[in-house]
């Protein structure tokens, strides 16, 4: 009886859990059913490991670099899966449902959850007095609402992450559609179109995910430690008629202390082994993605592709990881 009171007051608590950090878990509120053999309470409770304390007289070697995760490689599959979808849109309220996995989310699927929900703060990739300059990987640019208020209760905050999250649909041709019960011509007798869709931003249109990442050795523990201090999402930049001119970097996210806390708490799919899923945070931690690095830190502050193209450039990566690994190497011979 003991038993059965913990294990109903176990699957109560981290239904609560989940309701407050919006991750899925395997077990139902209402009845108290686990779907499964037994309750998966690891990684929605577990607690965040922190990274070890560096002072700078321990650093006896450091070095910047920029990496791409390229998520059509199969390996980083467990990022872009599974993709969440939009319903069609109510023919009386016009809303649109967004579906989710309710095991497991894709990685997109969590920023863009904890961004609305303000566990996450977005920086701008670019100044916004002046777009061309892109410098907003040193997180000099937050998108932040007005001092006690949220996505729901502040409209400029909300009108300005939209950019960030969304794009506007098609501006409507005909002047006299009327779709949303709008008048078509105000009183003064201009036209009143009605309003452009949002078109939200789902992990299908997400084609790559960039780090910015320190590399350092420390003398005092004497191993080479890597740390990521800022994930970006990349997508597409389509004209109208949908076809590809480039890439572009959506929004950074500070990764030490505003992703961990999130990811530290979501499963990454294990093709493997059903039973032994770690948490998004692990996954970077372990490195189990495949990557290329696009950029370090020189006395030019240019990119790789700047003087190399194509497999040109994937060998120029290979270099700088070659190097790093080499730091560590000579260190440790006699």
């Amino acid at each position: 009886m003991k038993n059965l009171m913990l294990c109903t007051l176990l699957v109560f608590s981290l239904s609560t859990f989940a309701q407050i950090n919006g991750g899925p878990i395997n077990s139902r509120t209402e009845t108290g059913v686990i779907d499964g053999v037994y309750l998966k309470s690891n990684i929605p409770t577990k607690r965040l490991i922190p990274y070890p304390y560096i002072r700078e007289a321990d650093a006896l070697w450091s070095r910047r670099v920029w990496r791409a995760i390229d998520l059509r490689e199969k390996i980083n599959r467990p990022l872009y899966y599974p993709l969440d979808e939009f319903s069609n849109p109510d023919p009386l309220t016009g809303e649109v449902e967004w579906i989710r996995n309710d095991n497991r989310w894709s990685l997109w699927t969590i920023i863009r959850q904890h961004i609305l929900s303000g566990d996450l703060t977005v920086y701008s990739d670019y100044n916004p007095i002046r777009p061309s300059v892109k410098d907003g990987d040193k997180f000099k640019y937050p998108i932040i609402p007005a001092q006690g208020l949220n996505y729901a209760t502040d409209p400029a905050y909300k009108e300005e992450l939209s950019y960030y999250l969304a794009k506007l649909g098609d501006m409507p041709i005909d002047p006299y559609l009327n779709v949303y019960g709008q008048d078509s011509i105000d009183a003064v007798g201009n036209y009143v179109y009605p309003p452009r869709d949002t078109i939200w931003y789902t992990s299908s249109d997400i084609i790559q995910y960039r780090l910015k990442e320190d590399w350092i050795f420390d003398k005092q523990r004497s191993v080479m430690d890597v740390r990521i201090l800022g994930i970006a999402p990349v997508r597409h930049m389509k004209d109208d008629n949908g076809n590809i001119g480039g890439t572009w970097t959506m929004f950074w996210l500070y990764f030490p202390t505003d992703c961990r806390y999130v990811f530290n708490n979501y499963f990454v799919y294990n093709e493997s082994n059903g039973s032994s899923w770690m948490s998004f945070d692990d996954y970077f931690m372990k490195r189990r993605f495949s990557s290329f690095i696009y950029k370090e830190e020189n006395v030019y502050d240019r990119s790789v592709e700047k003087f190399r193209v194509g497999v040109d450039a994937l060998m120029e990566s290979q270099k700088i990881t070659e190097k790093i690994r080499n730091i560590e190497h000579d260190v440790w011979s006699y």
